[in-house]
């Protein structure tokens, strides 16, 4: 006989939700947010959900013929054994394929445990370290002349932390920093991600002629493969370097901070393979005098609790989270996370403590995963790592 807390029954969709306007950047251009979201039921009847990011093709095939049937049957209290069982199907060798589609049933794990035992995440976790996150106004707009509105827009509605995408081209970046601080003034949170445009040699030009308007940090700004030149590179920067997509897993992390490669590093469930791992980078950050924030990579309603709950757990989660929430047109959730003063509250449910909708579900499902790396209006065009 099944334990009550047996994986019986796991569903997923595949959705698309719009964005209200296009957003670009250097490595591409995008129009909405492609999920993955899963369902679990215990053989008790409790549901919990995961959600995680489906940009490319791989995600569902592994999902379906790998994850699915190594959760079906197992305990929901069983993730560090489910992780490592998915490692060794031989995904050791191809950990982005499986980080992706592992995260999804993983959330829903601890969704579920968490309604199980009437405790929110975070209360699994070590109790709220804080109860408000600070959010980050995440800025696509990289045309110096066309930025200032919606800078003053985030800021009168309470946002103190801003990011622009840069990397498109050097005159633009700076221009388009300048401007920034300019409107912003001498107080707020300034941070520019270049996605990984840059060579070891752009690099230092680059933050010489951004270091005088006082950026919180540069994120990634050399290839995701550079780590030793991000090493030299952080040694004698004068703005803090973040590293993102070089430090998505566990080990990767742990490379980043032996190497002297980072002084922030973004964390994301998705990318590491689950919640437990991203809180697992994140006290390794800890033990290094590191502040970690997360990741944004198009996330939904419950994604977006996941990050709240994280940040709520980790005393190093010190600077305000990137997130994109807030520029989709709908949501999956029955009632969406609101942001007030550019901060949001912490759930307090069980589990995730958000409620999915169904109907949404339905209504946003997609049996095609558009590209997130191209553009569209450039058929020629594709993002090339380093770009200058």
């Amino acid at each position: 006989m099944a334990d009550a807390t047996t994986i019986t029954g796991i569903r997923h969709w595949v959705v698309h939700v719009p964005l209200t306007s296009a957003i670009s950047w250097s490595s591409g251009k995008r129009s909405g947010s492609t999920r993955l979201v899963c369902e679990i039921t215990t053989a008790s009847g409790v549901k919990g959900y995961g959600e995680t990011i489906c940009l490319l093709d791989f995600v569902p095939p592994v999902f379906e013929k790998l994850v699915a049937p190594l959760g079906l049957g197992r305990n929901v209290t069983d993730v560090e054994r489910l992780s490592r069982a998915a490692e060794g199907a031989g995904y050791y060798h191809h950990k982005r394929a499986l980080v992706f589609a592992l995260s999804a049933i993983e959330m829903a794990m601890w969704d579920a445990r968490g309604k199980i035992a009437g405790l929110a995440l975070h209360q699994l976790w070590g109790g709220a370290y804080r109860s408000r996150i600070e959010m980050c106004a995440y800025v696509y707009i990289a045309d110096a002349d066309k930025v200032a509105d919606e800078l003053i827009d985030y800021r009168n509605k309470g946002f103190n932390s801003f990011k622009l995408k840069v990397g498109l081209d050097p005159v633009q970046d700076v221009a388009l920093v300048r401007k920034a601080r300019e409107v912003l003034g001498p107080e707020a949170n300034l941070r520019v991600d270049p996605n990984g445009a840059w060579t070891p040699a752009t690099a230092k030009r680059m933050i010489a002629k951004l270091a005088p308007f006082d950026l919180q940090y540069i994120e990634q700004p050399l290839p995701v493969e550079d780590i030793a030149g991000a090493a030299l590179l952080a040694a004698s920067s004068p703005v803090p370097i973040c590293i993102d997509e070089g430090a998505y897993t566990l080990q990767e992390t742990m490379t980043v901070i032996r190497m002297g490669a980072a002084h922030v590093i973004l964390v994301d469930p998705h990318e590491t393979g689950g919640l437990w791992q991203c809180l697992k980078a994140g006290a390794v950050c800890e033990a290094a005098g590191i502040h970690v924030g997360m990741h944004s990579g198009g996330e939904l309603g419950l994604t977006q609790a996941a990050y709240l709950h994280l940040a709520a757990s980790m005393p190093n989660a010190k600077i305000a989270l990137d997130t994109i929430y807030q520029h989709h047109a709908d949501d999956i959730l029955k009632d969406r996370i609101v942001f007030e003063d550019g901060h949001a509250s912490v759930p307090t449910g069980p589990g995730l403590g958000v409620e999915v909708d169904l109907d949404k579900l339905e209504t946003y499902r997609t049996e095609t995963i558009k590209s997130a790396y191209l553009d569209p209006d450039k058929p020629d065009w594709f993002a090339e790592k380093p770009a200058f």
